[in-house]
C-alpha cells in the first residue's frame, strides 16, 4: 500500500463510519432537525440551503444562527465550556481553530471530500471548505482606463498612486491579510523589503468592511480599492457600477469551512448537512446565491471568479494556518502601514 493510501485508509479508521446516504438519512430523521451556526448571509445563502436540503431530505428540519466568525466561535465555546453543545455544525473563516484547540469539533470525512482537492480540507478531517474568497484590488473604471490600472505588485509603487488607494484595516479581509499574501509570495526578506517601499505610497487605512471599501470606490472617493472580493466587483459591475477587479499577485484566498462538533445532539444529521453543503448539489446551491463554491468543478454564475476558469493562482490560507500567523501579519502592517 502506497503511504498516501495507508495515511487516509488510517484518517477512515478514525472518523465516524461514513454510511451510505440511506442509512445515514433515517437515522437523521430520527433525530427531527439540524442545528446550523453559520456566517453565511441569511437571505442570499442560509435559507436557500435550508430549503433546499428540507426539500432533499424531508422530516429534518433546518434551525440556524447566523453570526460572524468570531461571535460564533464564542458562543459555541460557551456552551462548550457549560457541557451544552447546541450546534451540531458550524461553519467560518476564523472559527473552527478556537473551537477546535478546545477539543470541540469531531472528526469527520465527507463522502464528498475526494472531489476536493488538499488545500480545501483538512488532513484529519477536522473541515472541509464550502465557500472560496479571493482578495484582489479593485479600481472604479471611470477613474481609471482599464489599460492604467496596475498588473503588478511594482506597478502599485507607481507615484501615481501615492495617496490614491484604500483597504480595510480588519485582519481578514483588509491591509493585515495583504501583507501576509506577500510576504507568503515573496518570502520573509524579499517581502518585507516591498512592503517597506510600498508604506510610502500612503494607503488610506479605513475601519469599515472591504464591501464598504468597494463601495467607496464606486463612488470615486478612491481610485483603487485593495483586497476587495471579486466576487463583490463582478456583482456591482453586472448592476451597472463602474468597477472592476485585477488579477494581481499575490492573491488571497481565505476558506469559509465548516465542521461537524463534537458531542452534537443530532449527530446523524450533522453528517447529513455537511456532506449536503459540500456535495455537487448543494455546492450548486451556494453558486446560484451568488457566492463562489469551492468544489473545484462546480463553476461560479460568473466563472472567471474562480482560478480554474480565471486562470489565476490564489494563496489559501485554511483556518488553522490562518490563526497561526495572522498576528505576526497584524504586527507587520501595524508597524508599516498604521
Amino acid at each position: 500500500m502506497k503511504r498516501g493510501s495507508i495515511a487516509i485508509a488510517a484518517l477512515l479508521a478514525a472518523c465516524p463510519a461514513r454510511a451510505d446516504e440511506a442509512s445515514l438519512y433515517a437515522a437523521a430523521k430520527k433525530e427531527g432537525q439540524v442545528v446550523w451556526y453559520t456566517t453565511l448571509i441569511v437571505n442570499q445563502a442560509v435559507l436557500p440551503l435550508k430549503s433546499a436540503f428540507e426539500k432533499k431530505y424531508p422530516g429534518i428540519e433546518v434551525q440556524f444562527n447566523r453570526a460572524d466568525s468570531v461571535p460564533t466561535a464564542i458562543k459555541v465555546l460557551d456552551e462548550g465550556k457549560a457541557g451544552a453543545v447546541r450546534a451540531d455544525v458550524v461553519d467560518g473563516i476564523e472559527t473552527e481553530p478556537p473551537i477546535a484547540k478546545a477539543g470541540l469539533v469531531d472528526k469527520y470525512v465527507s463522502v464528498h471530500a475526494d472531489k476536493y482537492p488538499a488545500e480545501l480540507k483538512d488532513p484529519n478531517g477536522l473541515w472541509i471548505a464550502t465557500n472560496l474568497y479571493f482578495l484582489t484590488p479593485g479600481y472604479n473604471t471611470t477613474l481609471v482606463p482599464p489599460a492604467s490600472a496596475p498588473k503588478t505588485l511594482d506597478d502599485l509603487l507607481d507615484p501615481k498612486w501615492k495617496g490614491k488607494m484604500a483597504w480595510s484595516t480588519a485582519r481578514g479581509a483588509g491591509g493585515p491579510i495583504f501583507a501576509g499574501a506577500v510576504l507568503r509570495m515573496l518570502g520573509q526578506d524579499k517581502g518585507m523589503d516591498w512592503l517597506k517601499r510600498f508604506a510610502s505610497q500612503d494607503v488610506v487605512n479605513t475601519d469599515i468592511t472591504a464591501r464598504a471599501v468597494l463601495d467607496q470606490v464606486i463612488a470615486g472617493e478612491y481610485p483603487i480599492g485593495l483586497e476587495i472580493f471579486n466576487h463583490h466587483a463582478s456583482l456591482s459591475a453586472q448592476k451597472g457600477a463602474p468597477v472592476d477587479w485585477i488579477k494581481l499577485d499575490p492573491i488571497a484566498a481565505p476558506l469559509q469551512v465548516a465542521s461537524v462538533l463534537k458531542g452534537a445532539p443530532h449527530p446523524n444529521a450533522a453528517r447529513l448537512l455537511l456532506d449536503f453543503l459540500v456535495s455537487e448539489e448543494g455546492q450548486h446551491v451556494l453558486a446560484a446565491s451568488d457566492y463562489l463554491p469551492a468544489m473545484p468543478s462546480v463553476e461560479a454564475k460568473t466563472p472567471s471568479l474562480k482560478p480554474e476558469a480565471g486562470g489565476f493562482k490564489p494563496y489559501y490560507f485554511p483556518p488553522d494556518s490562518f490563526a497561526r500567523d495572522a498576528e505576526g501579519w497584524q504586527r507587520v502592517f501595524n508597524e508599516l502601514f498604521r
